[in-house]
């Protein structure tokens, strides 16, 4: 039994960090789900970017798109629900037979507006009406101002995927504005059964610090982060406030595990996937990732439900200099801004080969 299906019997979701036209045309989306247990996928800025700007399978269509008059950023969100589409169909049949648990799809708001909440909230309902499939997760990220958009989205009755966690802070901060959202709805006679991810990345930490700590701590940094939040979403899901939320018909707003690729040479190809398995999650990674862990990994253990040694890993770093809360906000934020300018970059190419194509 390949490891892909060994950590899909575990309970955890696998989810393909990655998206383009070619693989969708190509059988290679389907081949995936059929072959590596895949359920579900992610998108980003930097993904699309590197999908449309790299080879002409967009060539046409951004040519068509930009003969019609729109900006390059409408141009994109055509385009991008276009292919978002077509993979939330080849996930249906997983999506209903998951009582609409898994099978889901993400697309992200403009990373620009990460700061703004009223403007998050207006154009994650107008994308989320316009893509017209169920199992479409809106991106938000969890920043603080992102909070106040995710739970304005959430009583909207849009599902939402709170992108760039790096901490237990910031996913108790998304968990919260997640039943913040479904309590109000509640109040208001609607339903609570809005879904949601809540996407913790991990490699980043120990990119960020391979470097400044000794040998013995080197890649150990993201594992403990995840063990730590792990434990604090299943505090959540134990709260009398989600138990009452579950009573009235909430489903869990999953953690999931991202940025998993790994970031040392020096370090198993493999290594988050293995560390971070754990029933009732999703992992999502990127397509080298996902391919070396079906042919070489392995599932040797799970999370522990206490977190395991987490907190002496983690007060390891803080001895050896690490400030873990300064650390999460510069991620965060050095993510947001990352994602700006692959956005900025992406609208740029979209509009240099409308002009070419013309």
């Amino acid at each position: 039994m390949k490891a892909t299906q060994q950590l899909h019997d575990l309970g955890q979701s696998l989810w393909l960090d990655n998206i383009t036209r070619q693989m969708l045309d190509s059988g290679t989306l389907k081949r995936y789900i059929d072959e590596l247990s895949v359920t579900g996928l992610t998108s980003n800025p930097t993904i699309f970017d590197n999908a449309m700007t790299h080879g002409d399978s967009y060539d046409k269509e951004i040519a068509r798109l930009a003969s019609s008059g729109l900006s390059a950023e409408d141009a994109f969100f055509e385009m991008a629900i276009e292919d978002l589409r077509r993979a939330a169909d080849l996930f249906a049949a997983i999506h209903q037979r998951t009582a609409t648990v898994d099978g889901w799809v993400s697309l992200e708001v403009s990373p620009v507006l990460a700061y703004d909440a009223k403007t998050t909230v207006s154009v994650a309902r107008k994308l989320h009406e316009k893509a017209a499939r169920p199992n479409l997760f809106i991106k938000i990220p969890g920043t603080p101002e992102g909070r106040t958009a995710i739970e304005e989205a959430i009583f909207a009755g849009v599902s939402v995927n709170v992108t760039l966690l790096f901490s237990r802070e910031h996913y108790l901060g998304a968990a919260d504005a997640y039943m913040r959202g479904l309590e109000r709805r509640v109040a208001a006679g609607l339903s609570p059964d809005v879904r949601s991810v809540a996407s913790l990345f991990v490699s980043r930490w120990d990119k960020a610090t391979m470097d400044k700590v000794p040998a013995d701590l080197r890649d150990k940094l993201g594992p403990a982060i995840g063990w730590q939040a792990y434990k604090a979403y299943r505090d959540v899901l134990e709260s009398d406030r989600w138990q009452r939320l579950a009573n009235l018909g909430a489903r869990a707003q999953r953690l999931l595990f991202a940025s998993t690729g790994t970031k040392d040479p020096k370090a198993s190809d493999v290594l988050y996937i293995g560390a971070l398995a754990a029933p009732n999650t999703v992992d999502t990674m990127p397509e080298e990732t996902l391919l070396a862990f079906g042919e070489h990994g392995s599932v040797t253990k799970t999370i522990p439900r206490d977190g395991g040694d987490c907190e002496q890993t983690l007060s390891a770093f803080t001895k050896a200099g690490i400030d873990l809360l300064k650390l999460a906000a510069d991620l965060q934020s050095d993510g947001a801004k990352s994602f700006v300018d692959s956005w900025k970059d992406l609208l740029t190419s979209i509009e240099t080969k409308s002009k070419a194509l013309k």
